[in-house]
């Protein structure tokens, strides 16, 4: 089937403030394939998540999509109604967020809050939901599912309750999971497990996966394909194996020089100079070029293009086009 099962085109989302206009999202282009998984990778403030917001469209109410598509299964959902969108969330498209304490509402047992979700959406009520629940708790790997549909959300470990954050979000056996930052708040022997689990869960229900995460490490061995990134656009896309072994982008190669190296813990990492670019006084040319040790004068003045590196492989940097002009390889 060549339909893709999300297409995003040219989406422009802005938060309308006492300060001023922010462009949170400025022009942003991808495409989403069934069963595949999609890391999108940034900064805090890069845009990354209020593009997995916009999908869902679960904006503040300062925001709002101001330009673009997001095509659903060829259906543009940025036209559709809020009752066609409650039935697009959770049916078609769940989310899971960072911090699974605030998602849980703390005076409803974890059973009441997971039942709700398969109520809403499919046509189990009573013992039938009561037992779907216990089976998602252990799909997601919780040990005595009973007992934990009974217990409420401080009473399970960190860990747990990204699980249960899970097995809500799979309810309804979606087509698309987003996972916005979904290991952020956990130690690190938890996040392995989380990621172990939603790449497992992904190959056994066959679901599409968007993965929004600032770290580039914990989706080395997990994403097919990545986005990476910064002051609302896109700067580099490409297979993992293009991201990290063949970067293009000097952003990108920021990022992955603040990655320890395993294999060389004496090696001192190199952070990525200057601040987070100010949404609000965006730069006529590259967000990154006042970051950037390599900026040449069209930077400052000209936004760059995606350029094709190969066939997996596109990334907007003008030294890839002084590159090219040039005759040296990109």
């Amino acid at each position: 089937m060549s339909e893709k099962l999300l297409s995003v085109q040219d989406l422009h989302t802005s938060f309308f403030t006492d300060a001023g206009e922010v462009q949170a999202v400025n022009g942003v282009n991808f495409d989403l394939d069934r069963g595949e998984i999609l890391g999108i990778v940034g900064e805090s403030g890069s845009g990354k998540s209020v593009t997995a917001y916009s999908i869902m469209q679960i904006l503040a109410d300062t925001g709002k999509i101001v330009g673009g598509r997001i095509l659903y299964k060829g259906e543009d959902l940025s036209k559709w109604s809020e009752k066609q969108m409650q039935g697009f969330r959770g049916k078609c498209c769940s989310i899971i967020f960072q911090d699974p304490m605030t998602s849980l509402n703390p005076v409803f047992t974890i059973g009441s809050q997971l039942t709700e979700a398969i109520t809403l959406h499919t046509d189990k009520h009573g013992r039938e939901a009561n037992a779907r629940a216990a089976e998602l708790l252990t799909l997601v790997g919780i040990n005595e599912p009973e007992k934990r549909l009974k217990q409420y959300p401080f009473e399970l470990s960190g860990g747990m309750r990204q699980r249960v954050m899970i097995a809500m979000a799979l309810a309804c056996e979606p087509d698309i999971l987003i996972a916005d930052e979904p290991t952020t708040a956990l130690d690190v022997t938890i996040q392995a497990q989380i990621l172990e689990l939603m790449q497992d869960l992904q190959k056994k229900l066959g679901m599409a996966v968007i993965l929004v995460t600032h770290d580039l490490g914990v989706i080395a061995d997990m994403c097919d394909n990545i986005v990476v990134m910064y002051g609302g656009r896109i700067c580099e896309r490409g297979t993992a194996h293009e991201i990290f072994y063949n970067p293009k982008h000097e952003y990108t190669r920021g990022l992955l020089r603040s990655i320890p190296n395993v294999n060389n813990m004496k090696k001192k990492l190199i952070p990525i100079s200057g601040t987070p670019i100010n949404m609000l006084c965006m730069p006529k040319g590259c967000a990154f070029c006042a970051r950037c040790d390599n900026a040449m004068k069209i930077c400052l003045t000209e936004i760059p293009q995606e350029l094709w590196i190969n066939d997996n492989h596109k990334a907007a940097c003008w030294l890839n086009v002084r590159d090219a002009f040039e005759g040296k390889e990109v």
